[in-house]
């Protein structure tokens, strides 16, 4: 795993060649495939996911009962069900139209083709889009992740 926030992976450019340096500059498996190197991308986002998913509840003092994926991210089952797993809390993947759609609603609203407020906006879209549930396992190989996860 890598961390997904380290300086080194924000420019453009040969992602995988940094991914698979900064695994060999910590003493970690480095990936050989572009598979390898798929998975070790989707760990390492699931595991920053987590660090957020605790910040906000540090910084808040209220729990989080569930992680909202949103838009294309939402159609990776092995993203959502990682990140579920990472930070032991249910994934509600979708829309994937997320930003459409709260779009639409607002002019729905301005236009008076739809009313309430914003909770009822939900509930319209929660009975109008489908969102899948991953739960999350056991978690015992995130602790493991987690110490492994580098960043250059």
């Amino acid at each position: 795993m890598v961390d997904s926030d380290a300086p080194t992976f924000l420019p453009p450019g040969d992602t995988p060649a940094r991914i698979t340096e900064a695994c060999r500059l910590a003493g970690q498996p480095v990936p050989q495939s572009p598979a390898a190197v798929v998975r070790c991308v989707l760990g390492s986002l699931a595991l920053a996911h987590r660090r957020a998913v605790r910040q906000v509840q540090d910084l808040s003092g209220r729990q989080v009962d569930a992680v909202h994926i949103v838009g294309g991210g939402a159609r990776n089952a092995l993203r959502c069900q990682l990140t579920a797993d990472a930070c032991g809390l249910p994934v509600l993947a979708g829309p994937v139209e997320a930003t459409a759609i709260g779009n639409l609603l607002v002019q729905a609203r301005a236009a008076g083709v739809v009313g309430g407020d914003l909770a009822a906006l939900r509930r319209l879209v929660r009975q109008t889009q489908r969102i899948v549930r991953y739960e999350p396992g056991d978690g015992s190989g995130t602790a493991r992740a987690a110490e492994r996860r580098v960043g250059v």
